[in-house]
Order: C-alpha cells, then sequence, then structure tokens
C-alpha cells in the first residue's frame, strides 16, 4: 500500500491545553476543572467509561461546543478560531447515517474527492482508498456501507485535507480486527510524519500499542496523566489501572 507524504511539525510545543475547564448540561456537570496537555507530534489516548466526558472534551476542543469556565488552547489558539480550521481533522464517534458529515446518497469516491477539495494541499484521495482498503466500495453509496466501512470513510475524511491535529472519537468501533489493525499502522505513520492525534477509545490493547500520552477522565475531572509506563507502573496492566482510577469492579 502506498505511504502518506510527511507533514511539517507543528513544533515542538504543547499542541492542546485545557486549563481548569468546566461544562454543564443544565444541573449535570460534564466536565468538572479538567485540565490536561496534548504534546505536539503525539498520540494522546483519553480513557474513561461511557459518560466520563471524554467526547465533551473532544467537543469542545474541535470548537462544537463552548467551555463554560477554564482556558483551551488547541494549537496556541481557540478552539472556535477559523484559522484553525484546515490545520485541524475531526472524525466524530459514529452514531448512525451522516455521522461524519456525509450525505446518505453521496458515494465513497465523490465524498472523499469533495472533502480534499476543500484543502490548499490535500492527501490524494486514490492513495488514501487504497490506504485505507476502500477500493472496493469507492463508488458504493454511504448508506449502503457497513458500520466498518463507514468508519473508515469518516477517518479518510478525517485525513484528506492534511492536517497537523486529528481528533478521533472512538475511531476503532465498529472495525473487525483487520481494519483495526489497519488504522494503528496509519495512525503510527501519521505520527511519524508529525501529526498530532488526540483520540478516545475504550479499547486498552489500542492504548497500550498507540498511545505516547495517556488522560484518565472519571466524572468529568482528570484523574491520571502520563505514558503508559508511568500509568502501569509495577508490572500492573493498564486495563488494572483504569479500573482501579474509575473505581469499576
Amino acid at each position: 500500500m502506498p505511504s502518506l507524504p510527511t507533514l511539517d511539525r507543528v513544533s515542538d510545543h504543547v499542541a492542546v491545553e485545557f486549563r481548569d475547564v468546566e461544562k454543564r448540561y443544565g444541573t449535570k456537570t460534564a466536565l468538572a476543572g479538567t485540565s490536561f496537555t496534548v504534546p505536539a507530534g503525539a498520540i494522546a489516548a483519553i480513557l474513561g467509561r461511557n459518560g466520563a466526558g471524554k467526547t465533551t472534551a473532544v467537543s469542545i476542543a474541535t470548537g462544537q461546543l463552548r467551555a463554560d469556565g477554564g482556558e483551551v488552547r488547541v494549537l496556541g489558539r481557540d478552539p472556535r478560531d477559523p484559522a484553525l480550521r484546515p490545520r485541524v481533522g475531526v472524525m466524530p464517534q459514529p452514531a448512525g447515517s451522516g455521522a461524519a458529515g456525509v450525505y446518505p446518497a453521496a458515494r465513497v469516491n465523490e465524498v472523499i474527492a469533495l472533502f480534499a477539495s476543500f484543502a490548499a494541499h490535500p492527501l490524494d484521495p486514490g492513495a488514501l482508498l487504497e490506504r485505507l482498503d476502500l477500493n472496493d466500495v469507492a463508488r458504493t453509496p454511504w448508506r449502503r456501507l457497513s458500520g466498518g466501512e463507514q468508519q473508515r470513510v469518516s477517518l479518510a475524511l478525517a485525513l484528506v485535507g492534511r492536517p497537523e491535529l486529528v481528533f478521533l472519537d472512538e475511531p476503532s468501533a465498529g472495525l473487525d480486527l483487520h481494519g483495526r489493525r489497519t488504522m494503528w499502522s496509519l495512525l503510527e505513520q501519521l505520527r511519524a510524519a508529525g501529526v498530532t492525534v488526540v483520540m478516545t477509545t475504550h479499547a486498552m490493547d489500542e492504548a497500550e500499542r498507540l498511545a505516547d500520552h495517556l488522560v484518565v477522565i472519571e466524572r468529568g475531572a482528570v484523574v491520571a496523566e502520563g505514558t503508559v509506563a508511568e500509568l502501569a507502573a509495577g508490572g500492573r496492566s493498564l486495563e488494572d489501572v483504569f479500573l482501579d482510577l474509575t473505581g469499576q469492579p
């Protein structure tokens, strides 16, 4: 499969920073003074059980939601700054037809080419189709794709604009073993090319293999942050550490 072109690094500073960020939905607190950083050029995994605040944090970092308190910086800017749009890619959490902003009748090759046309220096759509094993469904409408195929198209759409930073919300959801391995390989290649990746995941094996930096969120607060080696010190598994931190049996 073809390699993706090397991208320029943003710099050696922090790519994403949350400082005492708060977010409420009515009487429910989604983020409670949440603080963490993501180093530039790293793969960072945000871990937490359902409802912990992971997707809310990503939605704030991508400018889809506004924080109620605290400060957020993405590539040194406010996440709602329009100047970030060509520099940031987003793969949303799968939530049914059209979740990636795709018209249900649009064909895979057409929508990837359309998104590429929005970028000044896009990746080659044909290379992405091949790299993500989508050639066989290139002319298939979105609505006829399997869940795993839709996930791979969503990843292609997040990457085709050649972003410096990409947010992936549960990127391996719905993927079979081959699809997961393909995605993991691509994310490792992106990191090698200088792209910062921020991903939410429930999969401990995914976090252990890919992540340079881990952030564990429980009830809207960060309960641990560091490398896999730092969090899973003493020979303990990351899964056991996660269960202890989140209070699960």
